[in-house]
């Protein structure tokens, strides 16, 4: 697009009161954003109302001209940044599936990743070491495979997989829920910046626009629809995670979760999903086969893989077992006491083959 273009998608596409639909409605009846804007009040009516003709029809609104030219600067500061627009040919086909289609989006990166086979994972914020581990090992895996990795760059099980997958040439994509220009949270700065150049930002809302709630649900239609399956980490009973793994089912895409323990507050979504259908995944090779992808399997992901333990830590690695454990429970199980195994535990959480999950509670994460 040349700059007049740029301006005139970004005009509509930041004009109050213009939704989506209504976009589409317009570029349907009148052609490019150019036409829109010379259409006659008249016209405009008749197709998206009074209220949004005499919106269109006022050429001099200070707080859109300043958001268009303050896209505009954004755009021209860095070349890895871009407009996509319905009209661009590298549209994601995958996108016009929703019944509300981005008319424009910012992007910041390897625009091109659009184009390639991807997967999303998502989980819970609050996730546990282990879990955030395995999506990292996932990711890093799936995207060795070919599989652009798709996710909201949360903390937790988000930002796990953007991380196991950066050193791919398939590499990930973020899709945000805040202006493309807006980090959050904050503590994910640097991750943004690595995926800005090894990856793809990409976010539908203005320069600006700050982390409100219900900007997420929609950024979740967004990462369910660009990918062929959703897996699901971890995730409690009422997450956005579901929310996006069922707006992938209604999509047609495959919907896959990874069990956990059921003492686990983020395992009972993954387990709901499972129950109504979603494929019970244990390993990378799992994914591959869920979404017909042939591929001669390298070496499997391992959440963790430490060398082997000494005999002491075996045995107490084995009295723990893999669900949550509470200390008096586990003096117990060994016959030790309260003093001498709580440091142990010390030990093994500094070695990361065990993860405290509470003031008294421990969970194994050492496989082997």
């Amino acid at each position: 697009m040349d700059e007049f273009e740029q301006r005139a998608w970004l005009r509509l596409a930041l004009l109050d009161g213009v939704n989506a639909r209504t976009v589409r409605e317009l570029l349907a009846a009148f052609g490019l954003p150019g036409a829109i804007f010379e259409a006659t009040h008249a016209a405009l009516a008749r197709v998206a109302g009074e209220q949004v003709a005499r919106a269109m029809q006022a050429q001099a609104v200070p707080e859109l001209t300043e958001a268009v030219e303050r896209s505009m600067r954004w755009l021209q500061s860095d070349q890895s940044r871009s407009l996509l627009t319905l009209a661009d040919s590298d549209y994601p086909p995958q996108l016009l599936e929703l019944a509300d289609p981005p008319p424009l989006l910012y992007l910041q990166g390897r625009r091109h990743l659009l184009g390639r086979p991807a997967l999303a994972i998502v989980g819970s914020r609050s996730a546990t070491r282990q879990g955030e581990a395995n999506a990292q090992a996932f990711a890093a895996h799936l995207a060795e495979c070919g599989l652009t990795i798709v996710s909201g760059l949360a903390v937790g099980i988000d930002a796990a997989a953007h991380l196991g997958a950066l050193d791919s040439e398939a590499a990930t994509i973020a899709v945000l829920g805040t202006g493309i220009d807006v980090v959050y949270p904050a503590s994910n700065r640097a991750l943004s910046a690595r995926i800005a150049q090894r990856g793809l930002l990409l976010s539908e809302y203005a320069l600006g626009s700050a982390a409100i709630a219900h900007h997420f649900p929609r950024r979740n239609r967004v990462i369910a629809a660009l990918a062929r399956g959703v897996l699901v980490v971890e995730a409690a009973l009422h997450s956005g995670s579901l929310i996006t793994a069922h707006l992938a089912a209604e999509l047609g895409r495959e919907v896959m979760a990874i069990p956990g323990s059921i003492h686990s507050p983020v395992a009972r979504g993954c387990h709901r999903l499972i129950r109504e259908g979603a494929r019970l995944v244990e390993s990378a090779q799992d994914v591959l086969e869920e979404l017909r992808i042939s591929i001669a399997p390298r070496s499997e992901p391992a959440a963790h893989a430490p060398d082997a333990p000494d005999s002491a830590d075996a045995s107490l690695l084995q009295a723990m077992g893999f669900d949550p454990v509470d200390l008096d429970t586990l003096a117990q199980r060994t016959g030790l006491a309260p003093g001498p195994l709580s440091a142990r535990l010390l030990e093994l959480e500094l070695t990361q083959d065990v993860e405290r999950l509470g003031a008294n509670s421990y969970q194994r994460l050492r496989r082997g």
